[in-house]
């Protein structure tokens, strides 16, 4: 009976978990098809008239074409950047020992302890003096950098799991450093790979402030900005700046769902060995 009443209790916290976690998502989703007076009323979520006219308005206010497009071009290529380096980079630090290894992952270490916030003018100063202010490559510049850091730990954790025995042998079979590590290495830290990717991904598409910030025109501005162009000195859009909203935020809810094995595969195979 106990037994039972435990898992009674477990389960009703679970559930308590799931709809505050979700809750809001549904909320702003139910709210996207809503005018501004039933938004702003106190009448239950699913009184009024239902429509799809925000998500129109949605691409009439604010160039969410070129956005989306912008997005995809800065969140793609810093992906693609941070992955390449810091697989190389992970190895190494991993499998290497050599002077002042330790004093390298101090310094990522402590680089996850700066908000980004410290950063926004040092990052501002130097991304104008070598010229890449309001750009798109600017962005991906910035984006990539700040991914470094955690993608260096889940890669680097994820290859010390690996048993050196495998590199041995391809060495005694002939292979040389770089057909080792891209033919034998590389396959198997797919999982990790999908884990550090996927979190690289989410944060820059979901980055405002640097966005904000690096950028001035719309050829260069991604998505979270686009929800500025629905807030006036006087009104503002509810309906049409939900509606953005999910569009923004529906990408990578996809990618997540889709990769969602190896990224748990990734961060659960990476713990073990610490």
């Amino acid at each position: 009976m106990k037994k039972k009443t435990i898992q009674i209790m477990i389960g009703i916290f679970v559930i308590l978990i799931c709809f505050i976690s979700v809750g809001p998502f549904l909320w702003v989703l139910l709210s996207s098809f809503r005018g501004n007076a039933d938004i702003l009323s106190s009448a239950p979520i699913f009184s009024g008239q239902f429509s799809v006219k925000n998500y129109f308005t949605a691409f009439k206010l604010a160039p969410i074409a070129q956005f989306y497009k912008n997005s995809v071009i800065v969140t793609g290529m810093s992906t693609l950047i941070c992955l390449a380096v810091m697989s190389m980079a992970s190895y190494v630090i991993a499998r290497f020992q050599f002077r002042g290894r330790k004093f390298l992952r101090l310094m990522f270490s402590m680089a996850l302890l700066i908000p980004g916030s410290a950063l926004l003018l040092p990052v501002y100063n130097t991304v104008k003096t070598i010229g890449l202010l309001d750009t798109i490559p600017g962005l991906i510049l910035v984006y990539s950098g700040f991914g470094l850091t955690t993608s260096l730990f889940i890669l680097s954790s994820y290859f010390m799991t690996i048993p050196r025995e495998l590199e041995e042998s391809a060495y005694i079979d002939g292979a040389g450093f770089f057909r080792t590590f891209a033919a034998i290495i590389m396959p198997l830290v797919k999982p990790a790979l999908a884990t550090a990717g996927v979190l690289q991904f989410i944060e820059a598409w979901n980055e405002f402030q640097f966005a904000l910030t690096l950028t001035t025109g719309n050829d260069s501005r991604t998505l979270p900005v686009a929800l500025y162009y629905f807030k006036s000195a006087y009104a503002t859009d509810y309906g049409a700046m939900f509606a953005a909203t999910i569009l923004i935020i529906l990408p990578t809810i996809i990618i997540y769902f889709l990769m969602q094995e190896q990224v748990v595969s990734g961060m659960t195979a990476g713990a073990v060995k610490g």
